[in-house]
């Protein structure tokens, strides 16, 4: 995630140390990113690596979906793998820890160019709830023979103490979770923006939403079928999670409508970040690779509509998503891939909002 903070000191210190501190952190039972971001830092913090990464898989055990992510690389969209591929999808496959000294020598290494950053030397821990893997730990070096006997037992105890806690947050996210993009699902979309409301009129602060609706999804779906069209949905949750912060909220709202919730977030600045999510998929085609069936190397470009709407600090939670609604609307019958910003509506006029704002949709 982008401009996140640890809630785990970056800075190497004794492990067990580092492993008890995680261990208050996971207690104090945080969001599931927060505690998954928590472990890949403690991994930077007590081995010689320089990118550490957590993967949990989907509810049908098809993909191993990322997480969270420490150290270097994060600039770059990051990699899904399924179960057998790669040296975690092998790991998650056999149940076993891998240790990788030079990965260019390991034929199970499958090497991207869209990475990002180097990896010669791999630790992999799979996470067992129960006796089933649930996800893996992974941590590279840039240089080969980075990790030493001990590194690999520290990979494996921190994988251990992080198991209980994790599950139980994996477990009640499930329940609220979409299964293919790990996006929040509709379900907890409503609560969680009433939720910030209050935050936000209890504290003084700014909170913005972005509704945002894939450009003729329709058109991939029916030219490359259905699992091209999944895939380029979990890509595009994937891309607006590699820019936004930890405290924003990703909601899957249906179908390819996705709606994100920024606390502390004023107008210009959820506009900025409509924008850099909209310019970024318009100039860099969602890629498909190693998924079966599908063709390897497949390229979709693919163009987002977006409307920002800034609460008023008086409308209430639907009064909010429906303005963000109508400002989406506008970005689509205005051309499309562009970000439109929904007005403040004008004093008293809320009662009124509820009936002009329902405009008609039509076929995008």
């Amino acid at each position: 995630m982008a401009n996140s903070t640890s809630k785990v000191d970056s800075e190497p210190r004794n492990a067990i140390s580092v492993l008890l501190q995680l261990t208050r952190v996971l207690t104090e039972d945080p969001p599931l990113e927060e505690a998954l971001r928590a472990i890949t830092d403690a991994a930077l913090c007590i081995l010689p690596g320089d990118h550490a990464s957590l993967r949990l898989l989907d509810a049908g055990n098809k993909a191993l979906l990322c997480g969270a992510r420490s150290g270097v690389g994060l600039d770059h969209r990051p990699i899904t793998f399924k179960p057998g591929d790669g040296v975690m999808g092998w790991a998650v496959a056999n149940g076993q820890s891998v240790r990788v000294d030079d990965t260019a020598a390991d034929e199970r290494f499958l090497f991207s160019s869209d990475q990002g950053f180097a990896v010669r030397s791999l630790l992999v821990e799979p996470l067992k709830s129960a006796g089933r893997v649930i996800g893996v730990l992974s941590v590279s070096a840039a240089a080969p023979h980075a990790f030493s006997d001990e590194d690999q037992l520290l990979c494996r105890l921190l994988a251990n103490c992080s198991v209980p806690p994790n599950e139980r947050a994996r477990l009640e996210r499930l329940a609220m979770t979409d299964d293919m993009t790990l996006a929040y699902n509709v379900r907890y979309m409503m609560p969680r923006l009433k939720e910030e409301i209050e935050r936000a009129r209890r504290n003084g602060l700014p909170l913005s939403v972005a509704l945002m609706d894939l450009d003729h999804f329709k058109n991939v779906n029916d030219a490359y079928g259905h699992a091209v069209g999944d895939h380029v949905l979990r890509l595009f949750a994937n891309e607006v999670r590699s820019h936004v912060r930890r405290i924003d909220v990703l909601v899957r709202r249906g179908g390819e409508e996705f709606l994100l919730i920024m606390p502390q977030t004023g107008t210009d600045q959820a506009r900025a970040m409509a924008d850099r999510i909209r310019q970024t998929l318009a100039e860099n085609p969602l890629r498909i690779e190693d998924e079966g069936d599908i063709d390897d190397g497949l390229s979709i470009h693919q163009t987002v509509s977006i409307g920002v709407a800034t609460w008023d600090g008086a409308e209430q939670a639907e009064a909010l998503e429906r303005r963000a609604d109508a400002a989406m609307y506008a970005s689509k019958t205005s051309g499309r891939d562009r970000v439109s910003v929904a007005p403040l509506p004008l004093p008293g006029s809320l009662a009124r909002q509820s009936e002009d704002l329902s405009l008609p949709r039509g076929t995008w």
